[in-house]
């Protein structure tokens, strides 16, 4: 038995390997020739919700009328980066939406930029500020992320100073 080594992660590393290994020998090789056809690359895209083209465009696009295992592993590989793409995508455009609302919450005057007085406003409301404590006050914190020097935050300004206090 080896000792040290990668533990969980390198379980489930081994486990996503052998998923296409899996999938090619027991769900799409259906005649056993060691090969996929196109029409059995169209089902597992269909499968996975992936079906945008046609059975003709995607031989086009392979330039083949069939994939051997190596090949499948290249293919079934750019699958899943589109997809995790497309998570990472979604995320990324919920987290740009939450902020959005965010700044509203802070922009009350709704003129798309976020004075100290709006900031402490907001602050308070949110039961996040102390007059009496000796945090920096609203003008210090509006300051270390005015990138253009304007005294405000407008939105680019205010994302980077939450995804800055985020990590």
């Amino acid at each position: 038995m080896r000792s040290g080594g990668g533990g969980v992660a390198a379980v489930e590393e081994t486990a996503l390997h052998q998923v296409p290994n899996r999938l090619f020998a027991n769900r799409l090789d259906k005649n056993g020739d060691g090969r996929v056809s196109i029409d059995e690359l169209m089902w597992l895209l269909e499968r996975t919700g992936i079906d945008t083209c046609r059975a003709d465009e995607l031989e086009l696009l392979l330039g083949k009328t069939s994939l051997d295992f190596i090949d499948f592993l290249f293919f079934y590989d750019t699958i899943i980066n589109i997809d995790g793409n497309k998570l990472e995508e979604n995320q990324d455009s919920l987290i740009e939406n939450d902020l959005h609302k965010a700044f509203e919450v802070f922009d009350s005057n709704g003129d798309g930029l976020i004075s100290s007085e709006e900031l402490q406003n907001a602050l308070s409301r949110l039961g996040l500020w102390d007059e009496h404590s000796s945090s920096p006050d609203c003008k210090s914190i509006i300051t270390a992320y005015d990138t253009n020097s304007d005294g405000f935050l407008d939105f680019e300004e205010f994302k980077d100073m939450m995804l800055f206090a985020k990590s």
